[in-house]
């Protein structure tokens, strides 16, 4: 049995808090979904990758979502917003901030300072308040739905790109897992890293899918570390494939376990009565060259 510790998230000022196939392939329809007015890849403020602050803790996001109406989301972690210990990884019985918390979108943050906040939001989904909501008493969904969503305010939604940075995509939703060995990419922001931007692009392997689809096991050249929670993983054809959320302890120490993000958004399509709730596609081809 795998023992997980959520990936910590780095609150400023205090020190560490709380934190933790066949693929749909890029088509005609999905290129429908990127519109003309969001802001230039190489130059947009608010991005998968770009610091979240929740209350001093930071998180790093992961893709960008819209709904029926055009809205615009950012997600991270739902244990991003949580309010109790590293330890405490089900998301049915975990404390957590209520909706409508404020978020703070943020560049260059570090251990001596926040950086520059590039604009903000509103939570407004977490999977954690919506499984205790509905009484959730599956094991592994509460073990492993950790997602939240992130409403980017009206004034700051000309800032925001899709696009994963360095790697482009994502070109659709993976939908059938992963196989061991099969390769993967991510893009952490840790403050820890000090904005030394070469350290974000990570590729690894995965080490297949498990907990009945909710969850994959991988390694990655470095793991992910406290701030990383809730970034974006894509699989080896650029498809959003889940969002960081554990580091185990045993027996794969040093993996970290990344949410399946097609079993998290169903869970949100239900739960969260957003309307038309669907992942947004890059803007920037998918290019897994390291």
């Amino acid at each position: 049995m795998r023992t997980p510790t959520k990936l910590l998230t780095l609150a400023a000022a205090a020190g560490l808090a709380v934190a933790a196939a066949t693929s749909a392939p890029a088509t005609a329809a999905a290129k429908k979904q990127v519109r003309a007015n969001w802001a230039p890849a190489d130059t947009a403020a608010i991005h998968p990758g770009v610091q979240m602050y929740t209350e001093g803790a930071q998180c790093t996001a992961n893709f960008v979502y819209t709904d029926t109406a055009g809205t615009t989301y950012v997600g991270y972690a739902a244990h991003c917003a949580g309010l109790g210990e590293a330890t405490d990884t089900d998301g049915c019985t975990s404390d957590s901030l209520p909706l409508g918390t404020k978020v703070d979108f943020v560049e260059g943050g570090s251990l001596v300072g926040e950086g520059t906040r590039v604009g903000g939001g509103t939570l407004v989904y977490s999977s954690w308040l919506s499984m205790q909501r509905n009484g959730e008493d599956d094991a592994d969904t509460c073990a492993y739905n950790d997602l939240a969503l992130v409403k980017v305010d009206a004034a700051d939604t000309g800032k925001v790109n899709p696009s994963i940075p360095f790697w482009g995509g994502p070109v659709g939703l993976n939908t059938a897992g992963t196989a061991a060995g099969d390769t993967v990419y991510s893009f952490g922001n840790s403050s820890l890293r000090g904005g030394i931007e070469q350290l974000s692009p990570k590729q690894g392997t995965s080490l297949g899918t498990d907990a009945s689809g909710w969850t994959h096991p991988v390694y990655t050249v470095t793991p992910g570390v406290p701030g990383d929670s809730g970034s974006a993983f894509l699989d080896a054809e650029g498809n959003a494939l889940g969002t960081l959320s554990t580091l185990a302890l045993a027996p794969l120490a040093g993996s970290n376990g990344v949410g399946d993000l097609a079993h998290e958004l169903a869970y949100a399509q239900a739960s969260s009565g957003i309307a038309g709730l669907r992942l947004v596609h890059g803007t920037e081809p998918f290019s897994p060259l390291l």
